[in-house]
């Protein structure tokens, strides 16, 4: 049959990114109610043991079924590319966890807050999150090569480019005239502003500690790439 390659797994896949992109999206939509009814910080854990709930099964599903369907091109044996997706996936990891979050707030620690950034990551996109997920499924489509790949990197990326929408339309709406500024000084696209003229590129702002932490992270992460995907493939999802 023409079709065989489409398995299952294909949209049950699409299912957890639709069911993610709903909770994740709602939920941020009903931040400044929530927060009113119960607390920033209830709010804020509420929010990360939904999140999690759904993304934790949905990571381990993807390495479980990764090279499920058609195999579309195959580089894996090219030199240098391994090398290339190694690069990407860690330049995918400075945007989507930039220093501008407070981490303290995105643990609850401190009371959790909406800020408008105008410094570090944010110079050079207004969205790294979106950015650093693009990059991220560039990364993991090129190296893997398979359908189900393209199919949750697709998913992940009309996600992301909703949430370019919905965050501007919130912030807009807490912020009014404030962040319309803010929007006219940054730009979605990366470096677009600061090719315009509109912001300075200031190395000296990425000298944070959250960027030492975040690059631990992508090496601790390289390290325990082999052994997390050997643990996953024992669970039956």
């Amino acid at each position: 049959m023409v079709f065989d390659w489409l398995t299952p797994s294909h949209f049950v896949i699409l299912g957890l990114l639709v069911g993610f992109a709903i909770a994740h999206s709602g939920l941020a939509a009903l931040r400044p109610w929530a927060e009113k009814k119960i607390g920033a910080r209830p709010y804020r854990v509420c929010f990360a043991l939904v999140s999690l709930g759904i993304a934790v099964p949905m990571i381990i599903y993807f390495f479980n079924h990764r090279y499920d369907g058609l195999t579309l091109w195959d580089v894996r044996g090219v030199p240098g590319i391994g090398t290339i997706v190694w690069i990407l996936s860690a330049i995918s990891f400075l945007f989507l966890y930039p220093a501008t979050f407070n981490l303290l707030e995105i643990a609850a620690i401190q009371k959790p807050q909406v800020h408008l950034y105008e410094t570090g990551i944010i110079r050079i996109t207004r969205h790294p999150q979106m950015v650093g997920q693009v990059i991220w499924c560039i990364a993991h489509t090129l190296w893997l090569g398979t359908t189900f790949t393209l199919v949750t990197s697709l998913g992940l990326i009309l996600h992301h480019l909703f949430g370019v929408w919905h965050g501007d339309r919130r912030l807009t709406a807490r912020y009014g005239a404030a962040f319309e500024a803010v929007k006219e000084r940054t730009s979605i696209v990366p470096f677009l502003a600061i090719s315009q003229g509109k912001q300075p590129l200031r190395w000296t702002e990425f000298l944070r500690p959250a960027y030492v932490g975040v690059a631990a992270f992508v090496g601790l992460f390289w390290w325990l790439h082999p052994i997390l995907i050997d643990a996953t493939s024992n669970v039956a999802w």
